[in-house]
């Protein structure tokens, strides 16, 4: 192998490390915005509004 066919396996290497790296960056950043609250449709206004309803029915069970 000439020194042109190793630069060419690099170049493909680093490529495709490279798609990796963003795709893996994209989806961290898109799985975290779900983290924030932002006023209804994520994740963690999900959580909020089921930990409200848990709360208010351990209050009226101790009511009973």
């Amino acid at each position: 192998m000439e020194l042109k066919d190793y630069a060419t396996i690099a170049v493909a290497v680093m490529t495709i490390f490279g798609g990796f790296v963003g795709a893996v960056k994209w989806m961290v950043k898109h799985y975290l915005n779900e983290l924030k609250p932002n006023g209804g449709s994520s994740i963690k206004d999900s959580m909020n509004r089921m930990e409200q309803r848990i709360d208010d029915l351990y209050k009226l069970i101790a009511e009973r």
